[in-house]
């Protein structure tokens, strides 16, 4: 594709509402929702929908990130797999004392097939179970590189996969609200449905964003898991991207910390074998730890970019989240895309810092959200909509088209380079990001 290459990205309705943008129409142009802009480049930016079904979609290629090199400490086993291999990958993934690579877009589950929203109208965001191997199994029938879920540790040191900080249950009309650290793992599962033919659990109720109590009920339900159990039942080709959950309102000690990292990374080191493997953690002091006490996984700091404020100002920006992965030797940085889409600028430092970059959020499940990520360099998403999007980003990756000043000429297979923008062009789709989600 030449430099004078135009393009034109189209944003549907949802994508727009999405960045709090009101439009009627199903494809609205990006000239229609800029034109208060002015920008005199415009016009050439405009002309290709990537997304129609009439043509082929633009191909994805990333650079491969290296890191410094990393020393090995006191539980890393004597001989630990450092080639991260997985059949998903066509160059697998490697992480070794000296460098992490990602060799593609990555596309990965979010707590498996996607997140349980039960307030949600879309019957997707309630159809399997989150966390659960029913959902880490649908969704390695798809293309995906890795699942995300979320692991805590009981208080008899068992690893299990949760992601909310606190249980309920309603007993004889009571609500019973406990936290996952403060049970037995014989009192975590027994809430929901239960192994044993006959035998009923608990009924599991969530508490919403907006504070409503609901019952937790979806299409396809499953028992709650142990991290051991996932790693014996989910196919071993499918990536684990373990985010260690702590409460963010808690000031947690040292020795917790530790406490709690080990029991998890003996199940990690039992039973991994060549699985690829990636540690995320919101928390910024065990993020440096699990770092300290391993050096066969990457480990990423999870940050919401700013999106909400916390007293630890560790957690309050991707300046500072690039600030703690240098100090501490971190590989890259998981962000909410709504921070990235707010100071896209960043996104360059991080790259320059050989620092890998993945996103979550509402937004990684439009495909033009990902589209867009994609062109800013962006490593890979964390998706709730794991066939959508997957089958979004395959169409990038195997289908190309080449766009110069004669005309579009269609092709099949796999671009040695990104698609080309003028330095301007792109400086103005960066720019006007940040617009459209009006800060």
């Amino acid at each position: 594709m030449t430099m004078s290459a135009k393009i034109q990205l189209w944003f549907p309705s949802r994508f727009l509402h999405c960045f709090q943008t009101e439009t009627h129409n199903k494809y609205q142009p990006l000239q229609s929702i800029s034109s208060s802009l002015q920008h005199k480049n415009l016009q050439q930016f405009c002309c290709y929908n990537p997304f129609s079904p009439s043509h082929h979609s633009l191909t994805m290629a990333l650079k491969a990130i290296h890191v410094s090199d990393v020393s090995s400490l006191d539980i890393v086993p004597e001989s630990p797999s450092f080639s991260l291999y997985s059949t998903r990958f066509s160059d697998g993934v490697q992480v070794s004392r000296a460098e992490f690579k990602v060799p593609k877009f990555l596309v990965i589950g979010h707590r498996g097939h996607g997140m349980n929203a039960l307030q949600s109208l879309d019957r997707r965001m309630k159809a399997i179970k989150e966390n659960s191997i029913t959902s880490f199994n649908a969704a390695a029938s798809f293309p995906i590189d890795y699942i995300e879920f979320d692991v805590q540790v009981t208080n008899d040191d068992c690893p299990i996969i949760f992601h909310d900080d606190v249980i309920l249950t309603l007993n004889n009309g009571t609500l019973f609200e406990k936290r996952i650290t403060d049970l037995s793992l014989s009192e975590f599962l027994a809430y929901g449905p239960q192994r044993e033919a006959g035998k009923e659990g608990k009924a599991l109720l969530r508490r919403n964003k907006d504070g409503k109590i609901v019952q937790w009920d979806v299409e396809q339900d499953d028992t709650l898991c142990t991290l051991e159990e996932a790693f014996l039942h989910v196919h071993p080709s499918l990536g684990f991207n373990i985010e260690l959950k702590f409460d963010d309102h808690t000031v947690y000690e040292q020795d917790y910390l530790v406490h709690v990292l080990k029991a998890i990374l003996k199940i990690v080191f039992d039973h991994a074998k060549d699985r690829p493997i990636i540690f995320s953690t919101f928390q910024p002091d065990a993020a440096s730890l699990v770092k300290k006490l391993q050096s066969a996984y990457p480990v990423f700091f999870l940050t919401n970019g700013g999106c909400e404020i916390y007293e630890d100002v560790r957690r309050n920006s991707l300046e500072e989240a690039l600030k703690h992965c240098l100090e501490n030797g971190l590989q890259g940085i998981v962000s909410e895309i709504k921070g990235v889409f707010r100071n896209p600028g960043v996104v360059t430092k991080i790259k320059e810092s050989q620092l890998s970059l993945l996103t979550y959020g509402a937004l990684n499940n439009v495909p033009e959200a990902v589209y867009i990520q994609h062109l800013m360099g962006i490593d890979g998403v964390i998706v709730d909509l794991v066939q959508e999007i997957t089958e979004v980003v395959a169409n990038l990756i195997t289908s190309a088209m080449v766009v110069d000043e004669e005309g579009l000429t269609e092709g099949i297979g796999k671009l040695h380079s990104k698609p080309q923008f003028s330095q301007k062009e792109l400086s103005f789709l960066l720019n006007l990001i940040p617009k459209l989600i009006q800060l």
